[in-house]
């Protein structure tokens, strides 16, 4: 008896690309390009915030006058006894002071707590708490804020003691005759004399605080 033939049907193609499903490995990138994106933004941020800070700080320097700004770096410098342009608790309580502000020790660690930034470790190895440190430019931030929101009467009778040798309260003929032999000026005793009896409004011979102050805010 003849076989009969059956019709082939063609073969299903298992093998090809298009019995595959869909690769849902691969998928859409939104979450990643969010985050991203909100980074760099968060960058953005801070970076305009830091150049709007140096800003500020540049117009606030501009504020003092040349000499000032001469007496906050130099106080920085004289201090900074390891010359590495960084100063510690100590160094800056004694810079400040020699500035006009005696801090207190509590004030003193604020700054440092905000403005300052922790040391270098000596040793790796060795676990050690590090000490805070204010670099150059953080001090001269610190003190134009702190010059500038001073009462100038206080600058004033920062000069009077330097007159007032030992305390008296008042500036004699003697104090404007050591004073004047400090500068280098060589004025004669009449005139150090006339000094004296033109602001001595009290007429005790000497010049007091409020007598200093009224000259100098004159």
């Amino acid at each position: 008896m003849a076989s009969t033939a059956h019709p082939s049907f063609p073969s299903r193609g298992y093998g090809t690309s298009l019995g595959k499903l869909p690769d849902r490995s691969i998928g859409p990138t939104f979450g990643a390009s969010t985050s991203q994106q909100q980074r760099e933004h968060q960058r953005i941020e801070r970076e305009r915030e830091r150049l709007e800070k140096e800003r500020q700080e540049r117009e606030e320097q501009n504020q003092l006058s040349e000499e000032q700004r001469e007496e906050i770096k130099e106080a920085f410098m004289l201090f900074d006894l390891d010359k590495d342009q960084k100063i510690d608790y100590h160094e800056l309580k004694v810079a400040m002071k020699a500035l006009g502000f005696d801090l207190p020790k509590a004030e003193i660690l604020s700054i440092l707590q905000t403005h300052g930034s922790p040391s270098e470790p000596a040793n790796p190895n060795v676990p050690r708490h590090p000490r805070l440190l204010l670099p150059l430019a953080q001090f001269q931030s610190v003190m134009t804020q702190r010059i500038l929101a001073r009462d100038p009467r206080d600058e004033i009778l920062r000069a009077f003691e330097l007159f007032d040798e030992g305390g008296k309260g008042k500036i004699n003929l003697n104090d404007l005759r050591r004073v004047a032999r400090e500068l280098g000026e060589g004025l004669e005793e009449e005139e150090l004399a006339a000094m004296i009896d033109e602001f001595d409004l009290d007429g005790d011979g000497a010049i007091n605080r409020e007598e200093f102050l009224g000259i100098c805010l004159q």
